[in-house]
């Protein structure tokens, strides 16, 4: 038989207590135990007006600070801007961070829902039949009922009766059931917000992982490039040298048939030259591996990437805005992600500390049962059900609260890494305004060299072909000035590199504002935000 419950018993939707009820469940799910989330303060009472190496910059403007856009296209060299576009495209160590974004920020999305009651529907069928030839017994009894005056006294007498046994008829029945399902955990103390706190922080973090990954990658590739093209100008550099000495060697030759050189003249050509051929070859294999890199920096295959010499090393030294040091931690990714793991830290203390607290959970259930199928949807095979339960754990030995002081043990470690990562951002941009400094210093002296060894080089070997000097002087002057030159060219080379080590060190042009805000993670369309836009 179908089961059947009473129509009178449901729920009055329109109540005013019901509704008191969920706006006090609702005020309460805004209380958030833990500690409240505050930037840690550094470890230094407070940052330097001016960088200790920035001599010679001005202080910084608003312009300064608004300069933004692709820091690579300072260095006016086409092919590296297209290299670079490449980068936050193609590598995949990037696509890879771009990826745990977006894994987390779909776990905040997911954790968001905790706040709001789930809802399911059930539905049943069923049709049963009872067996047949089972005995049946039945039985008699008598009641006699006797009244004497004011008293009255009642007497039951049951006795058997007659018995009979024999098969019944089996029968079938239905039964059909549809409900509706809700439960919801009121967020009372707050570990529902405490966990999407958490989470849009670690989100945020990753979001600032992505940045400062694809600047570090930008930052290798043109310091790869800057390399090649370096390389190239030594390869031309030597390869005038192999001419020089060849054209130095037939002299020496010439000399040494008519009678006027030594033997050893033309050996110390010969393996002047030789020598210089061997750097030649090794240049080669230099500039061959950085080809390689670059390809597998831009997703491609090294076999697909081939960068032709250019004809002369034209890149020019950028011109690095000016900054303040205040700026810099707004301007630095990996100092941001630091800085958003101490707030998922923190925030994993208040979920720790909420386990303190009891659990309150609502359930109600509603809907039809009963049959025939046709008559389901009707009053009175309605039925619901409405109720709650409260869980705490009494005796724990401790467990809380060693999660809680582990919460805290690693939230402090958070801060050390928070604080370490600035002093390290200081660090590197004084390293590299002292580098860049220092070696402008180098490059004007090591000019003059050059032109000195040049013309000493060009004196000895007229002396020679007059017959002034030996050949050792002129294979003395000859290795001077090539040295020279390759000094000149390394300077130049590290003084470029190093612009490109500061740009990274100040930020890129990043800003602490790119970071995706706390709807930005959590909102059902799947945009990635600021930080991670260059990779849809």
């Amino acid at each position: 038989m179908a089961q059947m419950r009473n129509p009178a018993s449901r729920l009055e939707w329109n109540r005013p207590a019901f509704w008191l009820a969920c706006a006090a469940a609702a005020l309460a799910a805004g209380c958030a135990v833990g500690p409240d989330y505050k930037r840690p303060p550094l470890a230094v009472s407070n940052t330097p007006p001016t960088f200790k190496e920035a001599e010679g910059w001005k202080a910084a403007t608003p312009a300064d600070a608004a300069a933004r856009g692709p820091w690579w296209e300072a260095f006016h060299d086409p092919i590296l801007n297209e290299l670079e576009e490449r980068v936050a495209i193609s590598n995949q160590s990037v696509a890879q961070a771009v990826a745990n974004y977006e894994e987390a920020r779909q776990l905040a999305r997911s954790d968001r829902t905790g706040f709001l009651p789930t809802l399911g529907v059930t539905g049943s069928a069923q049709r049963s039949k009872q067996p047949t030839g089972h005995t049946i017994s039945t039985s008699t009894a008598s009641t006699t009922t006797s009244t004497s005056g004011t008293s009255s006294s009642t007497t039951s007498t049951a006795s058997s009766g007659s018995t009979s046994t024999g098969s019944s008829t089996g029968g079938t029945s239905n039964n059909f059931t549809a409900a509706l399902q809700a439960s919801w955990e009121p967020d009372i103390w707050g570990k529902v917000s405490r966990t999407v706190e958490l989470d849009v922080a670690t989100a945020q973090a990753d979001a600032a992982d992505l940045a400062a990954l694809r600047l570090s990658t930008q930052s290798t590739l043109a310091q790869d490039y800057i390399q090649i093209r370096a390389l190239d100008e030594k390869i031309r550099l030597l390869a005038n040298a192999v001419k020089d000495y060849s054209r130095t060697l037939m002299i020496s030759k010439n000399k040494y048939a008519v009678g006027v050189a030594a033997r050893s003249d033309v050996i110390s050509a010969q393996s002047e030259l030789d020598s210089t051929r061997a750097q030649l070859v090794d240049v080669g294999v230099q500039r061959a591996q950085l080809e390689h890199a670059i390809a597998v920096l831009t997703g491609r295959l090294p076999a697909d990437l081939a960068l032709e010499p250019q004809p002369a090393f034209t890149m020019q030294l950028p011109s690095i805005p000016a900054q303040l040091p205040s700026a810099l931690l707004e301007r630095r990714p990996d100092v941001a992600q630091s800085e958003r793991s101490v707030a998922a830290a923190n925030a994993k203390v208040g979920v720790q500390t909420a386990a303190y607290f009891p659990t309150l959970s609502l359930t109600g259930e509603g809907g039809f049962e009963g049959e025939p199928l046709h008559q389901l949807f009707s009053a009175p095979f309605r039925f619901w059900s409405l109720g709650g339960s409260v869980a705490d754990s009494i005796i724990d030995w401790g467990a809380r609260h060693d999660q809680v002081l582990a919460a805290r043990a690693a939230y402090n470690g958070t801060v050390a890494a928070y604080r370490q990562t600035v002093l390290t951002a200081f660090e590197q941009v004084e390293d590299n305004l002292s580098g860049l400094r220092i070696l402008a210093q180098e490059a004007e002296i090591e000019d003059a060299a050059v032109s000195e060894a040049a013309e000493a080089a060009r004196i000895t070997l007229n002396e020679y072909n007059a017959g002034t000097v030996d050949y050792t002087t002129v294979v003395t002057a000859q290795v001077a000035e090539l040295t020279n030159r390759e000094s000149a060219l390394t300077i130049r080379q590290s003084r470029l590199l190093d612009s490109v080590l500061l740009i990274a060190a100040l930020g890129g042009g990043w800003d602490a504002s790119d970071l995706p805000g706390y709807h930005q993670v959590v909102r059902s369309a799947s945009v990635a935000g600021p930080a991670v836009a260059a990779q849809k």
